[in-house]
């Protein structure tokens, strides 16, 4: 995100940045300032709406003082001169000129909905980036001692910001992001990632029995080709009640075709050779480490499509909730795997209508009672 240079930095009256909102938080700035009461029809924003300290100091200052007299204020600057007063309390790089110089670049004060809408827009890109940015640091941060429920969390906040922007902003036609996003990345240590997945693929041809408790990892859950393909091949014999040893699960990975690149027989049997710990272990830690690696790739995915101007903040919507999708799949396995489901939601009783019964019960109540 660009530096947001320090009230006192800013030199108001030359600076120009590159991006349109600027642009558009002066034309609606200009167009409050000079016709104060369009404030009410300025909905959706906030100070820290806006993208600088001076705007958001400006804004605040409008939205605090009582408006002014019509006649009074096209006649003097004495509400001019409050806000001014009031903005500098805030951000001391106000100037009386700067004012003036936003009072100049409205086109049409009549406007300021539609400019607030737009600024609106993109403080809604800047909070969906900010938090995309939190899941990431977080998916990458190895020093919490839970990091499933600290990176599920935060994905809970990410998905409290989506839903927020799409009760704003309604949908509407062409809503995929086209923008080109980063490939997966892994954000654990690969030697203890490859290390623990040999562990478990060990184990499992080992205690076979124990691969029916674990149907919540998937192969896509470990990180090396290779791992994933003896997984499927351990699943596989376990599904068919075939025997499970180091060399039938050769076999089967001959017969998938595993051995076409390069691997030798010789490195999978001693792969598959050494057996430690439980299958339940190993495969929870795969499966953490899953749950990482999917939050990392949605929050770099989400915070690809925020940081793309050309997507609407529809588009942004859709876009986040197919990256947050990934993790609520991966979520429901985690929370299998270790115990942690919530529990079903209560349905809500089924609506009546009033009227005669019409349910064979009704038809056998209303037959016991004629027979009295």
């Amino acid at each position: 995100m660009p530096h947001a240079p320090e009230p006192e930095e800013e030199d108001l009256d030359t600076i120009a940045l590159p991006k349109p909102v600027f642009h558009v938080e002066q034309a609606l700035l200009g167009a409050l300032l000079l016709d104060p009461h369009r404030l009410g029809d300025v909905t959706g924003i906030a100070a820290d709406s806006f993208s600088t300290a001076a705007h958001a100091a400006l804004f605040a200052a409008i939205s605090t003082l009582p408006p002014p007299d019509p006649a009074e204020h096209a006649k003097n600057t004495k509400w001019l001169d409050r806000v001014l007063a009031m903005g500098r309390q805030q951000a001391r790089g106000l100037t009386a000129s700067y004012l003036h110089t936003l009072v100049q670049v409205c086109p049409w004060p009549r406007h300021a909905p539609a400019y607030a809408r737009m600024v609106e827009a993109e403080h809604a890109r800047r909070r969906l980036q900010t938090a995309a940015e939190r899941l990431i640091q977080t998916a990458h941060d190895a020093s919490h001692p839970r990091p499933d429920e600290t990176v599920l969390a935060e994905a809970d906040a990410l998905t409290a910001v989506v839903d927020d922007i799409a009760s704003r902003f309604p949908p509407r036609a062409g809503v995929l992001p086209r923008t080109t996003v980063p490939p997966p990345a892994i954000t654990t240590d690969r030697t203890e990632a490859v290390e623990e997945e040999q562990l478990l693929l060990a184990t499992a041809t080992a205690h076979p029995a124990d691969i029916e408790s674990v149907r919540w990892l998937l192969p896509d859950d470990l990180t090396r080709p290779l791992h994933a393909g003896l997984w499927q091949c351990l699943t596989a014999l376990a599904r068919r009640r075939e025997p499970v040893d180091p060399v039938t699960v050769l076999w089967e990975a001959q017969q998938r075709g595993l051995l076409d690149n390069g691997c030798e027989p010789g490195d999978v049997l001693r792969l598959l050779a050494e057996p430690a710990g439980s299958v339940e272990h190993w495969g929870e830690r795969a499966l953490q480490r899953s749950l990482l690696a999917t939050a990392d790739h949605a929050g770099q995915r989400i915070w690809a499509y925020a940081g793309d101007p050309a997507n609407t903040p529809f588009q942004l919507v859709v876009g986040a909730r197919r990256a947050l999708a990934d993790i609520s799949a991966v979520r429901t396995r985690w929370q299998q795997a270790t115990g942690t489901v919530p529990p079903p939601r209560p349905c809500p009783a089924p609506a009546t209508r009033a009227g005669p019964p019409t349910t064979t019960a009704a038809h056998t109540a209303r037959a016991a009672r004629a027979t009295r």
